[in-house]
């Protein structure tokens, strides 16, 4: 039974990826998500933008896009929020970054991809070894 356990907390705990990119004016990062359905969950934040942003800086806007090019994730001026959705379909979904400021900035940028299995894909205790 814990090996059953084991491997479902595995397949949920799976595609965490974290990452900083420099956004000068439109970043992208790429993920491949294998089920429809699955839960896509994250966050970022700019880096440093309580020291150098004054209270006239416009933000920064992250979309993110459907393997099909569907909106599905859409925050505009801001220095950093969480997201969470439900894969519509599987495949490529592409996570942007705009900066309308002419000064760089650093993004520090979390993603988490999980797959919780139905009922139906689980080990039953027929089908292991005892």
């Amino acid at each position: 039974m814990w090996m059953v356990l084991a491997c479902l907390m595995m397949s949920f705990f799976s595609g965490i990826e974290s990452l900083s990119v420099t956004v000068n004016d439109v970043e992208c990062v790429y993920e491949y998500v294998l089920y429809e359905g699955d839960t896509i969950s994250g966050n970022f934040v700019v880096v440093d933008h309580d020291i150098f942003w004054g209270s006239d800086h416009p933000g920064i806007d992250f979309t993110v896009t459907s393997p099909a090019g569907n909106t599905v994730q859409n925050i505009k001026g801001t220095s950093g929020d969480k997201f969470q959705f439900k894969a519509p379909t599987h495949g490529m979904y592409k996570f942007c970054f705009h900066n309308p400021h002419s000064t760089p900035e650093t993004v520090s940028f979390y993603i988490h991809v999980g797959h919780i299995l139905s009922e139906h894909d689980l080990a039953k205790d027929e089908h292991l070894e005892h």
